[in-house]
């Protein structure tokens, strides 16, 4: 009945006053849902990150911080969900699916005792007002790159609905000297202060060492032109110094010690499904990940160039219902960066999985490469061959997919974890091989 209705709105309606229309409902509704809800975000400390990529490690970075600070805190991202020490695989799908999902969320915190809430604020909650009336203390921005076209059209639309988080006026901000929208959220003021982090030289959080290692990296910072911090991370790459550096910049604003952020930053062991290895015995290095964008897959594979010996094979696709603009140009990423690739199905949610292929093939064929792509659209033997064409030294990378623990093919949903197909296989592989030797 209500989808019927909201049709018929639509149909009737103007454009510009269906927008105010739409708007000035779901303001209505997120404050009737809190009302509900006994208005459980206040007096909490809430903590939010926003960007393309980045969201996820960021938060968790900031998460571990503020434990090892000695605070109680509840977090909610894409992967993970945790309310006072308890942590749970978030399988919804969608890192802030409704209103109502979320103010429960702030009630359990509540219930808990949490003082800080960290949450990812995703272009869509945003622009449709889903944190209307939350107090928001603190706004991080990872950065702005191509993502969600399909919904926002234009980059500048996009970067329109990121910006609501820093319209809020929060108490402190921190942003991403680095980052080509910078100038754009630079413009808006904090409450008290605002603080950049990056490479640059500018950078307030100054980025001044970066070693990368097989399982983790150490980076230095300079604070303010004054302050010296080592850190350690579990978390190889210097796109997680870039997560790691935001977190840290947030908790020198917050004042925290520096010996409690280098430990809650060495707390961080790992993030399901963001660059998560796969235990095995084949001599291979197996990594899940949900890079699922051009700057998230780029920078992935030039992490993962840098710690691999052999080969880097990769297992991608993309998904659909998306933005279909980006799929070429992760397909020329791909067959530039990558030794082998097995082009495969994500997820197609509604779309023809052969023609959102297509659209990646196109890229893979314009570098003259495409000798380097093997096609097979079933996700578990496109896995299994890339893991059999693997030798030792070699890593395979699987993307797209991360943490989540189903996927949506023809408007069906089906139950689907990477990782745990990963290690189907290899079980697979290891009985295939015990027959042979005997």
């Amino acid at each position: 009945m209500k989808n019927k209705l909201v049709k018929i709105v639509r149909k009737t309606l103007p454009k510009g006053a269906l927008k105010n229309t739409e708007n000035a409902y779901r303001i209505t509704r997120t404050k009737m849902v809190s009302l509900r809800y006994g208005n459980p975000a206040r007096g909490l400390r809430i903590i939010a990150v926003t960007g393309t990529n980045g969201k996820t490690t960021t938060a968790c970075y900031i998460n571990e911080i503020l434990k090892e600070a000695g605070f109680k805190t509840a977090l909610f991202t894409t992967a993970v969900i945790e309310i006072a020490g308890q942590e749970k695989l978030n399988d919804l799908n969608a890192t802030v699916p409704t209103v109502a999902k979320l103010f429960r969320f702030f009630r359990a915190a509540r219930r808990k005792g949490a003082e800080y809430v960290i949450l990812e604020a995703t272009s869509h909650a945003l622009w449709q007002h889903k944190f209307d009336g939350v107090p928001i203390e603190a706004a991080v921005m990872t950065n702005l790159t191509q993502d969600h076209l399909d919904y926002h059209k234009t980059m500048k639309q996009y970067a329109a609905a990121k910006a609501k988080l820093f319209e809020k006026k929060p108490k402190y901000i921190v942003l991403n000297r680095d980052d080509a929208w910078f100038d754009y959220f630079n413009q808006f003021t904090a409450r008290e202060q605002k603080m950049t982090y990056g490479m640059s030289p500018e950078a307030e959080a100054h980025i001044t060492h970066v070693k990368l290692y097989k399982k983790g990296t150490e980076a230095s910072l300079l604070i303010d032109h004054q302050t010296h911090l080592e850190l350690a991370t579990n978390l190889p790459g210097e796109f997680n110094v870039m997560n790691m550096s935001a977190a840290v910049s947030l908790a020198y604003l917050l004042g925290i010690k520096l010996e409690d952020i280098q430990e809650g930053v060495a707390n961080l062991e790992v993030i399901p499904g963001r660059f998560e290895r796969v235990d095995n015995k084949l001599g291979i290095d197996i990594i899940v990940d949900y890079a699922h964008t051009p700057d998230a897959l780029e920078k992935l594979l030039k992490t993962t160039q840098k710690i691999t010996k052999g080969r880097l094979i990769l297992v991608f696709g993309a998904c659909g219902d998306r933005d279909q603009s980006k799929r070429p140009i992760m397909g020329e990423l791909a067959a530039n960066l990558a030794d082998r690739i097995f082009l495969t199905d994500e997820e197609s949610y509604n779309e023809d999985p052969d023609e959102i292929r297509a659209m990646v093939r196109q890229g893979i064929e314009k570098t003259k490469k495409s000798h380097k792509m093997t096609e097979v659209a079933d996700r578990k033997q496109a896995i299994g061959q890339a893991l059999q064409t693997a030798a030792r030294g070699d890593t395979v990378l699987i993307t797209g997919m991360g943490h989540e623990q189903y996927r949506i093919v023809n408007g069906k949903r089906i139950p689907w974890n990477d990782k745990a197909v990963v290690s189907e296989i290899i079980t697979e592989i290891s009985r295939e091989n015990r027959k042979i030797s005997l």
